[in-house]
Order: structure tokens, then sequence, then C-alpha cells
């Protein structure tokens, strides 16, 4: 319906979303196919493996039935009880059978889309009703390939069959010489081994059925590009929206940073690009810390506000760099720059103390340890 709405094709894949709804509305990947050959095979093989068993079971039963001992049918009662145990014998025979056949109609849907409940498949839906959809679904391609599957198991089956009869041919002749129960038996056991062969044959069928049902079912819940937007938008929110919120929260990270530069004992410069802020609190034990840092108008409002509150501005551009790059706010000072950060604040501190009429030498070069050449060669290069 999208797609007839906005002219786009479903190219996208489905969205785990797009998965989820479709799974509450019960629409996941079903094979009729792999259904059939997993109630077919095992029960054939159980009947194989417990045949005989089972077929002297029954005659013990329908033999005891059918011809009870005279002493214990005198009474009404009596009859009754005979009729109760035949009863639960039957039954001890069939409950194993049926439980296993149980468990295999469970094991198609849960091996392939999982077992679901959903009451949204349940719902009557008038669409369901529309003759114009109805033979929209006749004439549809999964119609085309279930007919090619129905013939394509009809010819197989039917060529399995004729194979195993020919095979047969001898014994199945065999039979007319054979007394009664030897001839029962052997017919029971051929009957058996041709179900288990004939299931089988079925395996081609599900090797081709499964791969298409599930490329079917993600094809039927293929996206297109709006529908992954509009999805998106529910979910994550209008990246419009989201994009002006985080305007807003780094505007209000920026006040709160420019709030502490006054707080700062030195700023430390590229001397344009670069401002960074540090506070060191000499009675604590921890190194200096960054409380501001800033590129372009960032830095350029940092050295305002610190020229504005007397905050000493220390124009030294690789270590300007280096902090910029290695620090965030709220950071301590790493170890590998510490002693180069510790000969500018020495410098300050000392000027704090200083007369009007002293002389404090500004330090000389400061020099950066081997990781933060790269950060000296650029200052170089950009002539700062």
């Amino acid at each position: 319906m999208a797609e007839e709405q906005t002219g786009q094709e479903r190219t996208e894949e489905p969205t785990t979303r797009r998965l989820q709804q479709a799974r509450e509305k019960g629409q996941v990947a079903r094979s009729r196919e792999l259904n059939t050959l997993l109630m077919l095979l095992p029960c054939a093989v159980a009947l194989w493996v417990t045949g005989e068993m089972a077929m002297d079971a029954v005659t013990r039963l329908f033999t005891g039935a059918l011809t009870p001992a005279t002493t214990t049918m005198k009474t009404t009662g009596e009859v009754g009880a005979f009729l109760g145990y035949s009863l639960l014998s039957g039954l001890e025979m069939i409950v194993p059978f049926l439980a296993l056949t149980v468990v295999v109609a469970l094991l198609g849907p849960a091996s392939m889309g999982g077992l679901i409940f959903s009451l949204q498949s349940m719902t009557p839906g008038l669409d369901k009703l529309d003759p114009i959809k109805g033979l929209g679904r006749i004439f549809s391609r999964k119609s085309l390939v279930e007919l090619v599957k129905s013939l394509m198991k009809f010819f197989l089956v039917s060529g399995v069959a004729a194979l195993v009869l020919l095979a047969f041919e001898d014994r199945v002749m065999g039979l007319i010489a054979m007394p009664v129960g030897e001839g029962i038996a052997q017919a029971g056991r051929m009957i058996m081994l041709t179900l288990i062969l004939l299931s089988s044959s079925l395996v081609l069928v599900v090797a081709i059925d499964v791969p298409f049902q599930l490329w079917d079912h993600n094809r039927k819940l293929r996206m297109t590009k709006q529908e992954v937007k509009d999805e998106m938008k529910e979910t994550d929110g209008n990246p419009e929206v989201k994009g002006k919120v985080r305007q807003k929260q780094r505007e209000i990270a920026d006040r709160r940073m420019l709030a502490d530069v006054p707080t700062a004992d030195v700023v430390i410069t590229n001397p344009t690009h670069f401002s960074v802020a540090l506070k060191y609190d000499q009675s604590g034990s921890t190194a200096p810390q960054v409380v501001a840092k800033g590129a372009d108008l960032m830095a350029m409002q940092i050295r305002h506000i610190a020229r504005a509150n007397d905050v000493l501005i220390y124009e030294e551009p690789p270590l300007a760099r280096a902090i910029y790059a290695s620090t965030e706010v709220g950071d301590e000072i790493p170890g590998n720059l510490f002693l180069a950060v510790a000969r500018v604040l020495a410098y300050v501190f000392h000027l704090r103390k200083a007369s009007a009429t002293d002389y404090i030498p500004r330090p000389s070069a400061i020099d950066l340890p081997e990781e933060y050449a790269d950060i000296m060669d650029k200052e170089l290069n950009d002539g700062d």
C-alpha cells in the first residue's frame, strides 16, 4: 500500500521492529511441506520399529475382546469391568504414538518461525471476504509456486511409489503362498517400508520449499526508503528535533564551561585557534584540571572572559594543541604533560606574588614528549 502511495519500490530489508510487528500479527515464515515431512517420517519410522510389537498387542487385544472367558461375563458389572480393561489396554498402545504425533506436529512450526499465538491473526477482517483480493490470491505468484510444488510432489511420490512396487513385485506375488499370519506380517513390513521411502522422498521438496518460504516472507516485509525513515522518526524521534536538542545541550554545556573560566589560573592559547583554561588547587593532591577549552570562536570567547577577569593568557601553541587534543573539560592533565604545565603554572604563581617592580622571566621554550611531535610539526606548518 505504501508502495502505491509513494511510488517507491520496496528495496530495503525489514527492520527488527517490522519483523516484530509481523510476528505479533502471526505473520511468520511457514512451510507446509516441512510440517508434512516431520509428521510422516518420524511416525513411519516409529511404526517400523514397533510394528511387530504393536501388531502382537493388537492381536492379543482383539482376541481377548472377541473371545472372553465365559466365567467372567456372568453379570453386568463384570461386562463393564471387562470393557473398561479392554479400553485401557487399547489406550496404552495408542497414547505413546499420539504423543509422538503431537511432538512432531509442533516441531515443524517451532523449527521455522517459532511457536506463536496471535489473536490478531484470528480476528475476522472484511478484506478476507473481498472477491477481487481473493482472485488476486488465486492467480498470484504464490499460487503458481504452490501449483508447481503440488505437481512436483505428485510426480516425485508417484515415481518413488512405482520404483518401490517394482522392487517389491516378487514379494507381493509371494504373499499368496504364505500362511495368513506370516503373510500379514510380511505385508505390514512392506507397507511400513514403503511409507518411510515415500516420506523420505519429500526431503527434496522441503529442501526447495523452506528457502523459498523464508525468501518470500522476507520479500513481503521489505520496506520503502520512506517507510524506514518514518519508522526511525517514530522510534528514535525526528532527526531535526534531535539535532535541535543536541544543539541546546551543547549551548548549555558551553555556558556552564564559560562560567568556570574566571576561576581558572591560566589560559594557554595557540594564540588564535585554541584556548585551554587550567585550574590547579595547590593545597590538594590532584593534577591541574581543564575547566574550559575551545577552538576558533569558542577560543576567542574564553580569551575575552579571561581578560575581563584578570586571568593570565599564556601563549604556548604546541602545549595548547597538546592539551586540547588529549583532554576533555573536567579532565586532569595527562602525566606526560604535567612537567610542561607545571613550568607555566610556576611562572603564573610567581607573577601573582611579585611586586610591580619585580622582573619574572618567562620560561624558555617548553619541550613536549615525543608523542606530541606531530603537533609541533603542525604548528610550524600552520605558521603559528
